[in-house]
């Protein structure tokens, strides 16, 4: 018996860890300090929970967004140049016609 209790204290343990390792733990704690500092508490306390996890989740996507943007447009602004510097050095196929 002692050693069955072991082993799901240990899973807990383990579960624990992979909760606050994925971020489940900070954004559920986040939700409940937003619900815990609305003025007027909302009927359904768990909609108002998804509602704000998904608005973090949504928050930190379009941030992430936003760099792979200008990620992609100085990649391509670096393939024009280097287009550019390579016409230079060798002729088009058109032109070897």
């Amino acid at each position: 018996m002692a050693q069955k209790k072991g082993s799901i204290m240990a899973a807990r343990a383990e579960f624990r860890l992979y909760l606050e390792q994925t971020g489940v733990v900070d954004a559920l704690a986040n939700a409940m300090t937003a619900l815990y500092c609305e003025d007027y508490k909302p009927d359904n306390a768990m909609d108002f929970l998804k509602r704000h996890i998904i608005a973090q989740k949504a928050k930190a996507l379009t941030g992430e967004k936003d760099e792979l943007q200008k990620k992609c447009q100085l990649l391509e602004e670096e393939n024009q140049t280097l287009k550019s510097k390579l016409t230079q050095y060798e002729p088009s196929p058109e032109a070897a016609e």
